[in-house]
């Protein structure tokens, strides 16, 4: 049995046992921890995986609190019945803010969230029908099975059980297409949409799921407490549950568990000492815990639950069974427009970084484009894959025009392609990585990953991702983390990604840096042999010895114009291009 799997049969031992055990008190402060590490679970799938900072988690826990004090002291609800339509509320509340703020970049996103979630708390406080800041009261308890949890110790089990099914379902999410692309959130929106993912909608999802785990935070505070007011859903509250989030470790599911239950703990052990040290009235807890995230950010950035992982290694993951096939993509006919460029122009203010340049690459090719740093190839392939739109001229990829379409269209188009500047995710393995490049191929969403009912399509994709990571030479390295990678093998990890997308149209831009000879030798084998199998190839490489040898055709650009075309024979003779790049050597 696995280090984690144990630990987290112990965990789930404690919970059963504790309650128990412990005094009333305790007992009351452990169901705060549960109810608590609910809400902080979805701060950390929005902010430490998703990269989108949040202040306002405290605001839908209120809406969710209120949604069943609300229905079941003046409608007369039954309280089980509120839990769905508290989510439901919060889920159409957040969705509509999410739309509006999460277009925003930068500051200007945490800025927005503490807006609306000031702007909620008052809605709390100055409503007569939710009872003002005095609030409400005489909610009635939860039964279930005809048993009244009224008491501390029968209440904790229900909220440690939703505790439990809230870790299991992030743990689902984040080891499935839904999570790998939340991931690639945080590091921006370039390597999800390349790959497919409407990187927009993905951030809204994220954040509707966050809001609404948060709702069922609140449902359950609302039951426990029998009363509701706006206090425990102000700012500052959800200041304190980033704080959690970030003192835990806020990339990680248990990360946010560990959170919750030091600051509580701390809090209650700070009220009850430093008054007897500094004086009665004394409020200084939160001093103290604002000390302790500083010094958290200076020597633990990633959190204190990184520092328990080194002790409790994963083991190497499980690979999935019953997997599904999926539908290999038809290659072009042999000859037939893979891309047209004609008279492409691409300006950023007075640059022209591409200037009037045309190309074509047909099925079945393999094509160069080659020249000096600054020459514009790289903008020419943001300009082919969505990345950029042009500003003039067309661009048609598999007989589309693409000039206005984003980047997961023309993916889905059969395109797929490596970055100048290598984009992994340094803290995944080689296979979650290399999965990434499937996402189009599924389909499974938000609610089919965290119910794990997308574990067919998973398995396909992992045995896609092992055969691609064998063709780069990675197979015996498909569970390390990538960050553990030279550049090089990095590079190979790139193209093994774009290969699971099963592409018809392959770019690849400098795949060759950090390669040694031998590995240079294996790479141009690998590129002739997707040849053979269909696969028509756009290159950028400088090193030369390896392009003339590999390609059927190529373009040279430089100052982001055309130079030349034509075989590696006729460029290599071209005058202009042997002045401009290759140097009267070659």
């Amino acid at each position: 049995m696995r280090p984690r799997t144990v630990l987290a049969l112990v965990a789930a031992l404690l919970a059963l046992v504790l309650p128990l055990l412990l005094p009333v008190f305790q007992v009351t402060l452990l169901t705060n921890i549960a109810i608590t590490s609910i809400t902080v679970i979805g701060l950390v799938l929005l902010t430490g995986i998703s990269g989108l900072t949040s202040f306002g988690q405290a605001a839908f826990m209120g809406v969710g609190a209120y949604t069943t004090a609300v229905l079941t002291t003046q409608y007369g609800w039954n309280p089980w019945l509120t839990l769905p339509a508290g989510m439901a509320l919060t889920a159409v509340i957040a969705n509509v803010l999410g739309l509006i703020t999460l277009r925003m970049q930068g500051h200007y996103l945490p800025l927005a969230t503490i807006a609306w979630g000031i702007s909620l708390y008052y809605v709390f406080g100055n409503s007569p029908k939710l009872g003002g800041f005095t609030g409400l009261r005489e909610i009635p308890p939860v039964s279930l099975f005809g048993l009244v949890l009224d008491q501390p110790r029968e209440f904790v089990y229900l909220a440690l059980a939703f505790l439990a099914l809230a870790i299991v379902a992030a743990q689902f999410l984040l080891s499935s297409r839904f999570g790998r692309a939340m991931r690639a959130l945080r590091s921006g929106t370039v390597v999800a949409e390349a790959f497919g993912a409407n990187t927009f909608t993905l951030r809204v999802q994220v954040f509707v799921l966050s809001a609404v785990m948060a709702s069922v935070a609140g449902w359950l505070y609302a039951h426990q407490q029998r009363f509701v007011n706006p206090t425990p859903f102000g700012l500052n509250v959800g200041i304190e549950y980033l704080f959690m989030a970030v003192l835990g470790g806020s990339a990680y599911v248990w990360g946010g568990v560990a959170g919750a239950v030091l600051i509580t703990l701390l809090r209650e052990v700070l009220q009850d000492v430093l008054p007897r040290l500094l004086g009665e009235n004394s409020n200084y807890e939160v001093v103290v815990l604002g000390v302790l995230i500083i010094l958290t950010l200076q020597f633990a950035r990633r959190g204190l639950w990184p520092l328990v992982e080194r002790w409790v290694p994963a083991g190497t993951p499980r690979l999935l069974a019953h997997a599904l096939t999926f539908p290999h993509r038809p290659a072009p006919a042999t000859g037939s427009p893979v891309l047209r460029v004609r008279n492409a122009v691409k300006q950023f203010g007075g640059l022209k970084a591409v200037n009037d340049v045309s190309f074509d690459v047909n099925a079945g090719e393999i094509v160069g484009l080659i020249g000096p740093n600054g020459a514009g190839k790289s903008t020419m392939f943001n300009l082919v894959t969505g990345v950029n739109p042009a500003t003039s001229g067309t661009v048609e990829v598999l007989g589309q025009s693409v000039g206005r379409q984003p980047a997961r269209a023309i993916h889905r188009l059969g395109v797929a392609r490596t970055f100048q500047h290598v984009k992994l995710f340094p803290e995944l393995s080689l296979l979650e990585n290399t999965m990434m490049g499937g996402y189009s191929r599924a389909s499974a969403g938000i609610l089919r990953s965290m119910l794990h009912l997308e574990r067919r399509e998973e398995a396909a994709l992992q045995q896609l991702a092992l055969t691609q990571l064998e063709r780069v030479g990675l197979r015996e390295q498909a569970f390390t983390q990538a960050g553990n990678l030279a550049l090089g093998q990095q590079r190979l990890l790139e193209i093994a990604r774009a290969l699971v997308a099963d592409p018809s149209f392959l770019l690849l831009d400098e795949p060759a840096a950090g390669l040694r000879f031998g590995e240079k030798q294996d790479l141009s084998a690998l590129l002739k042999k997707l040849r053979g199998e269909g696969v028509t190839i756009l290159i950028v490489e400088h090193d030369m010895d390896l392009v003339m040898n590999l390609v059927d055709r190529l373009v040279v650009m430089n100052s982001g114009q055309e130079l030349a075309q034509g075989t590696p024979p006729q460029v290599r003779g071209n005058p202009a291009v042997r002045e401009a790049y290759l140097g009267a050597e070659v």
